[in-house]
């Protein structure tokens, strides 16, 4: 069955501490209908909703009250203040000193999202073998829930989406873990913009990080720098 478009609603705004009025990334917005996205390092996001809907905000397993999309007077500008309590906030030593536990707790959050798998046809797990089945029998063991889920084409493509997005976000704070600025400014010597400049051109990908040991990333980072030294000093005498 086709939803027609005047059913449905493009909800968008940010999200932010309610006291420090910073922007929060990373927190879950769901519909009653199984839509998901996360807000990004702006504490932006935009999901697609139905009028029949209600939505809601999760960080660090705790979740808003449910909004009823039908009641929102501004959907292009719904935003919402998290009161974030200091004891649901983990150890800053994990956050800030322990980037697996980070991992770990990051995983346990969205498990949901991670473990998703496109749906398909599936032997019921109280089947006792998919081997050993009665021919015209057979869809007396298959798991119903994944048929049904097999024809939920957009709730798959937008898990699969949210799926790739935190997957990509866990590679980026990979990357930022080990190629960090502390690292770099101790390697090179650059500070201020310049820094940043040279970490933006020459920021290794994920699958190159995760092959290089530490001291491996620090001979590419002080070879990069040659080859920028080299550049600066030929763009300054021309």
């Amino acid at each position: 069955m086709t939803i027609s478009a005047q059913s449905q609603v493009a909800l968008s705004g940010t999200v932010s501490d309610y006291f420090s009025k910073m922007p929060l990334d990373a927190v879950t917005v769901e519909t009653s209908s199984g839509h998901y996205t996360i807000s990004d390092s702006l504490g932006r996001y935009e999901i697609n909703t139905e009028k029949k809907d209600s939505v809601w905000f999760s960080y660090l397993n705790k979740k808003t009250m449910k909004y009823s999309v039908d009641t929102i007077t501004h959907p292009q500008s719904f935003d919402i203040a998290l009161y974030i309590d200091a004891r649901w906030l983990p150890e800053v030593t994990v956050h800030t000193k322990d980037y697996k536990l980070d991992s770990i707790e990051n995983r346990q959050t969205y498990a949901n999202v991670f473990n998703f798998r496109k749906p398909g046809l599936r032997f019921s797990q109280n089947t006792p073998s998919a081997n050993n089945y009665v021919p015209g029998s057979v869809t007396a063991g298959l798991d119903l829930d994944e048929i049904i889920n097999s024809f939920r084409f957009k709730r798959n493509r937008e898990m699969l989406a949210f799926q790739e997005r935190l997957l990509q976000d866990e590679q980026d704070k990979y990357i930022d873990h080990r190629y960090s600025k502390l690292l770099v400014k101790k390697l090179t010597s650059l500070d201020g913009k310049e820094l940043e400049d040279f970490m933006n051109i020459y920021r290794p990908s994920y699958e190159e990080v995760l092959a290089m040991n530490d001291l491996e990333l620090g001979f590419y980072i002080e070879q990069c720098y040659k080859n920028y030294a080299y550049l600066k000093e030929h763009k300054t005498n021309n």
